[in-house]
């Protein structure tokens, strides 16, 4: 069995999570920040990179973080073209790790229009997916944000999801496609019903050959997404933080079932660069637990 089928029967078959350690650009002194480095830690981006991966490199290697519980990671371009402990890191998660890597493509996002926030454009894209693959990577993520319930704004944000994420299953990869609804929408409810409407007429649309994952903003209708879950286009539902906190996300995410955690900040909460290797563990540990638990229902 290749590494490839190999990862593709976990993500369909083994309990756990995706752990987000893709910060990048504007989101990586934020991410410093709340691990305890500011900034005036450093001087100029090549710095800021070097430290964390080096935050990214001791969540990874540390004990508490192993594919029992944690199905994959999703990395940012810079941590992928890095090494830990003289492996590159896709294929570090994979062989020592037993953790299915996931590469961040998007570029960003655009500015607000019509209640949505769309990708920027994707430049290079198909170099990018090539360099992932020989990297041992299994699929990618990319991510627009829904501001308002806007039904042309949600069909355009899930339109170029999907035409972007058919260019990336075309090259041999499975992408999350992650059009996030804002937490802070002031009409979420009724942005999430347009969003599943408009997800599985793509869905369906889809050829039988093709498969996605999906990572959705936990919502306020529980199990709104079943019908996501079951499809058989859609390999994982995945679920992001979003700006609510760890306990806060793990109580909405256990009443959503079939649903999985995609976590990023609620992952790292609480992990700071002055806690002793004892400390760190415990506190990453006790993360993934809680996280773990709240996925298996």
């Amino acid at each position: 069995m290749s590494s490839f089928e190999s990862q593709l029967e976990k993500m369909r078959t083994a309990p756990g999570f995706i752990a987000a350690l893709d910060q990048s650009g504007g989101s990586t002194p934020k991410a410093l920040a709340l691990y305890g480095i500011g900034e005036d830690a450093w001087e100029g981006e090549e710095e800021m990179y070097r430290m964390v991966h080096a935050m990214r490199t001791r969540i990874i290697t540390s004990p508490s973080f192993g594919g029992d519980r944690i199905l994959a990671a999703i990395l940012f371009e810079n941590t992928m073209d890095r090494e830990i402990e003289g492996q590159p890191t896709a294929r570090f998660l994979w062989n020592e790790k037993g953790i299915v890597p996931i590469l961040k493509v998007d570029k960003g996002l655009a500015a607000e229009e019509d209640g949505v926030q769309l990708m920027k454009p994707i430049p290079n894209l198909l170099p990018l997916l090539q360099k992932a693959k020989n990297n041992g990577v299994f699929g990618t993520k990319m991510r627009s944000v829904i501001k308002q319930a806007s039904p042309s704004g949600i069909a355009a944000i899930v339109g170029q999801q999907f035409d972007i994420g058919r260019q990336i299953v075309a090259e041999g990869l499975v992408p999350i496609i992650e059009p996030e609804v804002d937490i802070h929408c002031p009409d979420k409810a009724e942005a999430e019903a347009l969003l599943k409407q408009s997800l599985m007429e793509h869905l369906d649309a889809l050829p039988d050959n093709e498969l996605v994952m999906l990572k959705l903003t936990l919502p306020e209708q529980d199990d709104l997404y079943a019908d996501c879950i079951a499809h058989p286009r859609v390999l994982k539902v995945v679920a992001l933080s979003g700006g609510y906190s760890r306990e806060e996300a793990n109580e909405r995410l256990a009443r959503q079932h079939g649903m999985v955690a995609s976590f990023s900040r609620a992952l790292s909460e609480g992990l700071s660069a002055q806690q002793d290797d004892a400390a760190f563990d415990a506190m990453l540990d006790a993360s993934i637990s809680s996280i773990c638990d709240a996925s298996n229902t």
